[in-house]
């Protein structure tokens, strides 16, 4: 595959890598005997050889050996030092990081990227991230663009290492037999930049697709969204609980179902009915928070609430670790909120339909 053809290799890794960050946590699939666990992950153990991993998961960890290519989106993507995968990468996920072997070609869409000083790529690197750190080897050319690059003291480079970055720090023990060349094109400033997409992107399309959700949830289900929202408020332990085993749970029933070939259609259906689910709980999530908070400034109103929550979670996001988990507290808050709506009302429906039906008694 030629360097020509980085930027449209670097445009479809960018839009998984979107994809990657909002759904983070959608189960994986695996083609080819790949391992798929119960909370979202594609795992290919140590000593376990498979033809090719393809799927989008919490996490994708390759341990053992993948005869072919990996295509995968992820929250996390990671070769370990005992992983091998013979053919080409094309990984797009919050942190992809190569402490083994890859046989082929790399192409990288992340949050952050590191090549270790275990990890190989045999072929091309073309990598766009917010940080990049290169510290194995490579055997032809690097492309790099990035907030952060950095060339590592055990970095060896067959090829050209051409980068486009705000800081780039190479060590002078960093072995480049192509040279180091300084090409802001790569990173959209030049003639022919306009095909990488700044990183800020991602966060503003994932904050307008909350609020284009919201508002249609909003202006469908007034009442149902109105109800999840004082549930979050009135019983928020209740709502994380169950959104915690909703959270656990269905992606285990799922598995059991599609055991059979019976059930497999079923279980595909679950499985996008699950993802759904969780982008509409994080969403109701969000909006419950921005209720609760105007509902204390005496200030209620839910299209004000929608977009107080929306925005006010995404700029939390931001924070290290501290974002993780508010991101993480709301979409359980808001996941099970919806499912005990959801509960209520089919109980309702129920109860109306006993009563319809019941005998009336003459006296």
């Amino acid at each position: 595959m030629a360097l020509s053809d980085s930027s449209t290799r670097r445009r479809i890794a960018v839009a998984l890598a979107l994809v990657a960050l909002l759904s983070p946590l959608a189960t994986g699939l695996a083609t080819a005997q790949s391992v798929q666990g119960a909370s979202g992950s594609i795992v290919v153990d140590e000593g376990e050889t498979v033809d090719s991993v393809e799927g989008a998961a919490a996490t994708i960890v390759v341990r053992g050996t993948v005869e072919g290519d990996l295509s995968g989106a992820a929250g996390s993507i990671r070769i370990a030092e005992t992983g091998r995968v013979g053919g080409n990468v094309q990984a797009a996920a919050g942190t992809v990081i190569v402490d083994g072997t890859v046989g082929g070609d790399a192409e990288i869409g992340a949050g952050s990227f590191e090549l270790t000083e275990t990890g190989r790529i045999d072929g091309l690197l073309d990598a766009g991230a917010g940080s990049i750190v290169v510290d194995g080897a490579v055997g032809g050319d690097v492309r790099a663009a990035a907030g952060s690059v950095v060339l590592g003291p055990t970095a060896d480079i067959g090829g050209e290492f051409r980068y486009d970055a705000d800081e780039f720090t190479q060590s002078p023990d960093a072995t480049v037999a192509g040279g180091v060349v300084e090409d802001t094109s790569l990173g959209g400033t030049g003639s022919g930049g306009g095909d990488f997409v700044p990183s800020w992107v991602g966060s503003a399309y994932g904050v307008a697709a909350n609020l284009v959700l919201g508002a249609v949830l909003l202006l469908a289900f007034p009442r149902f969204s109105r109800g999840v929202s004082d549930r979050i408020g009135g019983g928020p332990l209740a709502s994380g609980g169950v959104g915690l085993l909703a959270l656990i749970a269905a992606p285990i029933a799922l598995a059991l179902v599609a055991i059979t070939i019976v059930g497999l259609p079923l279980a595909l259906v679950g499985i996008a009915a699950y993802v759904v689910a969780l982008w509409v709980g994080s969403v109701y999530g969000r909006y419950a928070l921005g209720s609760w908070v105007l509902a204390r400034l005496g200030r209620p109103n839910r299209w004000a609430a929608l977009l107080l929550g929306v925005v006010g979670v995404a700029l939390i996001g931001l924070v290290p670790w501290a974002g993780g988990l508010v991101e993480l507290l709301v979409l359980l808050l808001g996941l099970g909120a919806l499912g005990l709506g959801l509960r209520d009302r089919y109980r309702g429906r129920n109860d109306a339909i006993v009563s319809d039906s019941d005998p009336v008694e003459v006296d």
